[in-house]
């Protein structure tokens, strides 16, 4: 049978669809790009904001259309929106065959074969679990980078998030499994692990009493044919001195991190629930920089958090011109129900947050172009991508790039190069986010 299947939502999802992908190849399944040809639609969906929420429960309904104008006979979802709504989904939504929650991925043939008996099912696991052992995994990133979820769930509760509600408790996937995982991936031909979970950096502690991150590391650059490891969503208070090391001495690990700070103001910082200080997360990142002075730092803050003064938005632009961050992201406080924010007083109207996210960007837009041009002349490793068409231009990113999020550099070359090549590059010039180099040829 024939099946499409929509991924939606983060990298962390991500992950979960390749291994229901893998699990179906396995089992038989085909897939199809085309939801007209299939007899079997997957929504695995997301619910972190009330936007992905709208993009999730738009996207089931047209392809519930495919019932009465294609070939499909059930439509199924799972992921985020699945489990936090495991009643009201299959009541609401007629045309959702089944539902499939968060712990339950490794059940979807199972799913399958009760929807296509005619019987409208459920399957979900406690969501504190996670399901054991090494599973197949069908990559859809273009196969020369994979991300890899570490640990699943959050224990930090800040008000906005409903995460910790939603996927359960932090829990780590065993350092086995996980070095399994990677010598797979790396068979398939992946060259760039992406490290990922809710927060990365307290990788272990549940299940070896301590931060075993840097042990994990230490253990993936041993894995043949892996290149690049990138490490995402780590907490600036959790970054400890031998993650710094780590991330220093190991060759195999991009000079790159992901710290979501979300703010800059002590006061709203405590009203998030976040743990720490401006004063801490700047002490953190001048450590960082002092040990790796080419560390690329990406980062990403909330606009208009309920009770956020025009004095609250003015330190964080102040923090930002301050530390002139390399990459940064910036989203309007979304109100999400049963969080404690959404029941706190002092709303910010949609337009002002809006209006302080803009302000954010057009400071950053600045700082980032201004990186990029500093950059001329510099020699960076390039993974390749893909190719301009019909011009001698490949497009590729560097270390300080995570895929999707980040800038590209566009590489001249008379050389022909496939995706997943690193080749040495020097930088020529730069584009807004984007820089432009010529190919070192090798010696």
């Amino acid at each position: 049978m024939k099946i499409y299947f929509v991924s939606l939502g983060c990298d962390k999802n991500l992950v979960d669809s390749e291994k229901m992908l893998g699990i179906l190849g396995k089992k038989g399944y085909t897939f199809t790009d085309e939801e007209t040809e299939a007899e079997v639609i997957i929504v695995n969906s997301c619910c972190f904001i009330g936007d992905a929420k709208e993009e999730s429960i738009q996207t089931i309904l047209e392809l519930a259309q495919q019932k009465d104008t294609g070939h499909c006979k059930v439509l199924l979802v799972t992921g985020c929106l699945a489990e936090r709504y495991q009643e009201e989904l299959m009541q609401e939504l007629p045309e959702v065959d089944g539902c499939l929650g968060i712990a339950s991925w490794d059940q979807i043939p199972d799913l399958i074969e009760r929807t296509l008996q005619g019987n409208r099912t459920q399957i979900f696991k406690d969501h504190n679990t996670l399901p054991a052992g090494i599973y197949p995994r069908t990559l859809t990133a273009g196969g020369h980078y994979a991300y890899m979820k570490i640990a699943e769930g959050c224990n930090k509760r800040c008000t906005y998030c409903i995460i910790p509600k939603v996927r359960g408790a932090y829990r780590s996937v065993p350092m086995e499994e996980l070095l399994a995982e990677a010598e797979q991936l790396a068979e398939q031909g992946v060259k760039e692990l992406i490290l990922v979970a809710q927060e990365t950096t307290v990788y272990g502690v549940d299940l070896y009493g301590r931060k075993s991150l840097p042990e994990l590391i230490h253990k993936l650059c041993q894995v043949a044919g892996i290149q690049w490891i990138r490490i995402l969503y780590c907490y600036p208070e959790e970054i400890t001195e031998e993650l710094i090391q780590t991330i220093k001495e190991e060759p195999k690990v991009c000079h790159y991190l992901d710290i979501p700070i979300q703010h800059a103001s002590d006061r709203i910082l405590k009203r998030m629930g976040r743990r720490t200080t401006r004063a801490e997360i700047t002490e953190r990142i001048a450590r960082l920089r002092e040990e790796i002075p080419d560390i690329a730092l990406r980062t990403t803050f909330i606009s208009g958090f309920p009770g956020e003064t025009e004095e609250d938005h003015q330190e964080t632009m102040d923090f930002i011109d301050e530390i002139e961050f390399d990459r940064l992201g910036v989203f309007p406080y979304s109100a999400e129900e049963d969080t404690l924010a959404a029941e706190m007083e002092e709303q910010i109207p949609q337009e002002l947050k809006e209006a302080r996210r803009d302000e954010i960007m057009e400071l950053q837009q600045e700082i980032a172009f201004a990186h990029c041009e500093e950059m001329t002349g510099i020699e960076l490793e390039v993974l390749i991508e893909g190719k301009v068409a019909d011009e001698n231009v490949y497009i590729g990113r560097t270390y300080m790039d995570a895929p999707d999020v980040d800038g590209y550099i566009f590489v001249n070359t008379g050389e022909a190069l496939m995706s997943g090549d690193i080749v040495m590059v020097q930088v020529t010039g730069a584009h807004e986010y984007d820089l432009i180099g010529d190919m070192i040829e090798p010696e």
